[in-house]
């Protein structure tokens, strides 16, 4: 059996092309329901606690959206929370995010550590994106709220990236695309190259775990498998999904 939170009005919360800030909702009701996932969270062993700082997340969010190009995202407003929120939570000392685009995906994980939402500080940040110029944008993105200039933002491949990785990955982000068609399936690939980083108790977050189901078959199955991981579940506050896993 798949171990699951759904929002009831999942389905509305959609994210659209050509508006990367959609208002969806009242803030009271989007904070009451990623507490919600967040507490689903607790209750499978996944998360030690719910508590996250509201106000640094605000701080967050206003400098994201005053100084980011964002063309596009399929982060919604409640998907940019519960991955701030995950991260405040879990303080992991290496975060690495693979298939960023323009940074918004890495700085909704990274800005637990970093610029105006920082309630701690991280060891190692690193994002990936295989498109130059789109890692150059993210990297812009980056640094207009990273003073330290501590986070990396890298042009690379994330599997030959991984493989070469010889350290402890505490937190591991998801969301590139293969190529020649292969889209979201890329996912398991990157799990299994980086596997070898993962510790007991590492965390594993894989977006579009519900618009691209089809495509992550063979990874949900990975994941969900109780002989290689400890526990997983799917998050779904919007048309998006999150899949959290911890090994």
């Amino acid at each position: 059996m798949t171990m699951e939170f759904v929002a009831a009005d999942w389905q509305k919360h959609a994210f659209k092309w050509d508006e990367p800030y959609p208002c969806y909702e009242t803030p009271e009701r989007e904070i009451a329901i990623v507490d919600q996932a967040l507490e689903a969270l607790v209750q499978a062993g996944i998360l030690p606690h719910t508590k996250y700082d509201g106000e640094r997340f605000a701080a967050h969010r206003g400098a994201v959206r005053e100084r980011f190009e964002i063309p596009w995202t399929a982060i919604t407003p409640r998907m940019q929370r519960l991955l701030y929120a995950i991260n405040a939570i879990v303080q992991p000392r290496v975060m690495v995010a693979v298939g960023i685009f323009c940074g918004n995906t890495f700085i909704s994980n990274a800005g637990a550590a970093i610029g105006p939402g920082a309630v701690y500080q991280a060891e190692r940040l690193v994002g990936l994106e295989i498109k130059p110029t789109e890692a150059a944008r993210a990297r812009r993105n980056v640094a207009s709220v990273d003073a330290s200039r501590s986070a990396e933002v890298l042009a690379e491949d994330g599997i030959p990236w991984l493989q070469a990785f010889a350290g402890t990955i505490d937190l591991l982000y998801l969301d590139a695309d293969g190529t020649q068609g292969r889209g979201k399936s890329i996912y398991l690939d990157l799990l299994e190259t980086g596997l070898h980083s993962l510790r007991t108790g590492s965390l594993v977050l894989a977006h579009n775990s519900v618009n691209c189901a089809g495509e992550l078959a063979d990874y949900l199955a990975a994941v969900r498998d109780p002989s290689r991981f400890h526990v997983s579940m799917n998050i779904v506050v919007d048309d998006q999904g999150l899949e959290v896993t911890r090994r």
